[in-house]
């Protein structure tokens, strides 16, 4: 299992949103290249990226800290503001392993299809679910649409790569919604990235032993317990080798 250390951005800094709300913002950091060279000495082979002005304005706004990042030789799952096609193509030009779209992939199948077809495994769709419903644009609008249906049409595009937020406990560090992800696994048939909640090794623990019911579960993105220093990046690494 993957651990994926979170690098959210905004303003060319190093943040964290608290249920992704703009007006609770805390800075970690200026620099997040330094941040991400950081998790790269504890072990990270991955960081997971989040362009928070991109999603809010719907495009990437933070370029220049994703090609820095890039340049350590970290593989980067980059999202945020994906909406076209070129886009897409110009966060993968600058160094990004894979991308996570999420409110186009809410709103357009053919949109999904046409980057799968072209990029294969490197685009991954995110579902960010508050109540069990999509939540698009930066969580600011939540849809009528069921996030495990989504997963399905998803799945069914050959979408390689799932990334599951649960909103009500991102940034909350009270664990994950791990019955909401047993469901999604349950449901689909490609890799799953948990996402939100996680605030203590435990959570870790058990989504290891979750991994060994279910082996299509790729990682977890921890972010917030990192920054806090509530768990080890280190410590975390070991445990999801197993």
């Amino acid at each position: 299992m993957i651990v994926y250390p979170a690098i959210d951005l905004r303003g060319g800094r190093c943040v964290r949103l608290e249920q992704g709300r703009a007006e609770r913002e805390t800075v970690y950091a200026a620099d997040p290249a330094a941040v991400a060279a950081q998790f790269q000495a504890a072990g990270a082979t991955w960081i997971h990226v989040v362009d928070l002005d991109g999603a809010f304005a719907g495009a990437p706004q933070n370029l220049a800290a994703l090609s820095a990042i890039a340049a350590l030789g970290l593989k980067v799952q980059f999202g945020g503001g994906l909406r076209t096609r070129a886009v897409v193509e110009q966060v993968l030009a600058l160094g990004a392993s894979r991308v996570v779209v999420g409110t186009r992939a809410a709103e357009s199948e053919a949109f999904v299809g046409e980057l799968v077809r072209a990029h294969g495994e490197k685009i991954a769709v995110g579902i960010d679910a508050k109540d069990g419903r999509v939540a698009v644009k930066g969580w600011v609008d939540t849809t009528a649409l069921g996030a495990v249906a989504l997963a399905g049409r998803m799945d069914a595009l050959g979408v390689a790569t799932l990334i599951y937020t649960d909103i009500g406990t991102d940034g909350m560090l009270t664990g994950p919604n791990f019955a909401a992800q047993e469901a999604l696994l349950q449901a689909v048939g490609c890799r799953i990235i948990a996402s939100g909640g996680v605030g203590r090794r435990e959570d870790i623990a058990q989504l290891a032993a979750m991994k060994k019911r279910h082996p299509r579960l790729d990682g977890v993105i921890v972010g917030k317990a990192l920054y806090e220093r509530r768990v080890e990046l280190a410590d975390l690494l070991a445990l999801a080798r197993g």
